[in-house]
């Protein structure tokens, strides 16, 4: 099923125009999907800050994560995306910023985390931070598909968890 973001990002746009913030984000396992989505949006220049996609672990360890961390916890983790997000958010100095880590596959998958494993982590610049894990189900497109589209509901969600800053 393919979801038309239209209706979507205009209430996206109008929530991050009226608290006044830009978003940033940090894409691994979607590649820079959720970034294409956000850009295919006309106006989104007024609230889309950019992105950095890190998806080779050299890149997140440039951009802040710790090292011990990734190799403690792997790449595909909650603390590495908590890591990701708040380096992106400093390193872009957006208001918020979304991280997405995974595993797409078809390869990479293990008993702990499966293919389709994603981990996503919203951090504020006034301190608001929430992590979330999800497993999907599909070949490689779709999971990054559904990665890109459920990354976009949880900065929805947390949207209106956070006061204007």
């Amino acid at each position: 099923m393919t979801i038309n973001f239209d209706i979507i990002l205009k209430n996206l746009s109008s929530i991050l125009i009226e608290k006044k913030l830009k978003i940033s984000l940090c894409e691994s396992c979607t590649g820079g999907l959720i970034s294409k989505i956000f850009t295919d949006y006309s106006g989104s220049s007024l609230w889309f800050l950019g992105s950095i996609i890190a998806y080779n672990n050299n890149v997140k360890t440039r951009l802040g994560v710790n090292s011990e961390l990734i190799e403690k916890y792997g790449a595909v983790s909650k603390v590495v995306a908590k890591e990701m997000s708040e380096s992106t958010l400093r390193f872009t100095d957006s208001d918020i910023c979304l991280s997405v880590t995974g595993i797409a596959g078809p390869k990479g998958g293990s008993i702990d985390k499966p293919v389709g494993t994603v981990f996503y982590s919203f951090s504020t610049k006034a301190g608001f931070s929430y992590q979330e894990k999800f497993i999907f189900d599909g070949s490689r497109n779709q999971i990054r598909t559904l990665a890109a589209e459920k990354g976009i509901q949880i900065i929805l969600d947390c949207m209106s968890k956070i006061k204007t800053q």
